[in-house]
């Protein structure tokens, strides 16, 4: 009778189990969005993210004398995403420009996306050379976010300080021509 009751109670319990994780699948509610950030950090989730960011934008200027030429090994020090902070990267690219911290909303709809880090001037539709003030609305052309393309985004704050564009892998994962990580985001490899 015991042995019944425990086989009884041990099913009840992996039944309910399975009942919740699915629940908790269905509910958009029940795991925040990995394009959010719960500290308003900015960080992203990796699902959300291209695996391969793509190639820079048309215009973009090398930069002459980075700290960190291309090839170069360095610890990402950044937590734009979940496993970020800490990874070893490769440069691949390194520009002088003007880098931007962002706020906007997806054009495919969802919750505003708060300090989305970065989007640089050559990313931002019809705007001059100048950097742009903080508070300074403007119409995105990147997309390394879903709904990032054409939604109308305020500068958060900006940077003029080399930006570079990284391979890392983390959590199992490659990102290739990742973009983008500023040069106060990375130190040098052991």
């Amino acid at each position: 009778m015991n042995k019944r009751i425990s086989t009884l109670i041990a099913a009840g319990v992996l039944g309910g189990t399975v009942i919740l994780a699915g629940c908790a699948s269905d509910d958009p509610l029940a795991d925040p969005s990995p394009s959010q950030s719960q500290d308003g950090s900015g960080g992203h989730g990796a699902m959300e993210h291209p695996m391969d960011g793509g190639p820079v934008p048309e215009g973009m200027t090398e930069a002459s004398n980075p700290m960190y030429p291309v090839g170069t090994e360095v610890i990402l020090t950044a937590d734009h995403m979940d496993g970020m902070d800490g990874a070893t990267a490769t440069i691949v690219g390194a520009y002088d420009t003007f880098t931007y911290s962002v706020n906007y909303t997806p054009t495919s709809g969802g919750d505003p996306v708060t300090d989305h880090k970065w989007v640089v001037q050559e990313e931002l539709e019809g705007v001059e050379d100048e950097q742009l003030p903080d508070g300074t609305t403007a119409t995105l052309n990147a997309d390394h976010m879903d709904g990032m393309d054409g939604a109308e985004a305020t500068i958060a704050s900006s940077t003029d300080e080399t930006v570079y564009v990284v391979d890392y892998e983390a959590d199992g994962m490659t990102m290739t021509n990742h973009k983008w990580v500023t040069e106060s985001e990375m130190q040098p490899a052991p």
